[in-house]
This record gives C-alpha cells, structure tokens and sequence, in this order.
C-alpha cells in the first residue's frame, strides 16, 4: 500500500514564504513524476508544479518566479517552496505522485494541507 504525506501548511501573511512537503511511503515503487495541485473554494483543482525524472520542471504561470520545487530521491520527498505568497495562492494543496509498481503505472494522491494567505 501506497501513502503520500503532506505537511508544512498554515496560516502566513502576503509577502511571506511556506515550503511543502510531500513523503511517498509503502510498496517497492518508481517514481516517475510528482506534482503539486491546489484547489480553491469553488475552482477546480489546478497544477500548480511538476518535476519528472532528470530534474525537469514546470510551473503554472502564476506561481514562476515565486515557487520552486524539487525532489530529494533518497527520501522520496518533494518539496514546494513558496515565495512572495500571495492571498490568491489560498487554497488546498495536493500533492500527486505517478508511480510504477511491478507492471502498473497509476496516479497516487496526498490528503492535502492547507494554506491560507492574510491580505
């Protein structure tokens, strides 16, 4: 069995900075690309940062310049460090890994952590 956990979420100011994390535990497994999303009331769930095997990487518009993430292999963690938040950044982040087990591929979700940006 397969569990992602998130942390590192919470209440911060405009202009302030949050970093995310996101642990893959559970079966032997590869890791293929993880991703985070976030969802506002209301709004669909959006992609908000990738990174796949080689350190590739890619950011919605919104967020370049600000956030950043990266991966640690050795610990299957990601992280989403997040700069110059911005009340618009409020949602519920989720973080999505793509995994391979034996033969299967398929996609694994976290519960979510929340952040919220004061004006």
């Amino acid at each position: 069995q397969v569990q992602l956990v998130e942390s590192g979420g919470g209440l911060v100011q405009a202009g302030g900075s949050l970093r995310l994390s996101c642990t893959v535990s559970g079966t032997i497994f590869t890791i293929n690309a993880m991703d985070w999303y976030r969802q506002a009331p209301g709004t669909q769930r959006e992609l908000v940062a990738g990174i796949i095997s080689g350190d590739r990487t890619n950011y919605a518009d919104s967020v370049k310049g600000r956030f950043t993430i990266s991966r640690d292999n050795a610990k299957n963690t990601v992280y989403l460090q997040m700069n110059s938040l911005k009340p618009e950044d409020t949602a519920v982040y989720f973080c999505n890994a793509k995994l391979t087990i034996g033969l299967i591929s398929r996609n694994y979700w976290g519960q979510g952590t929340q952040v919220t940006v004061s004006s």
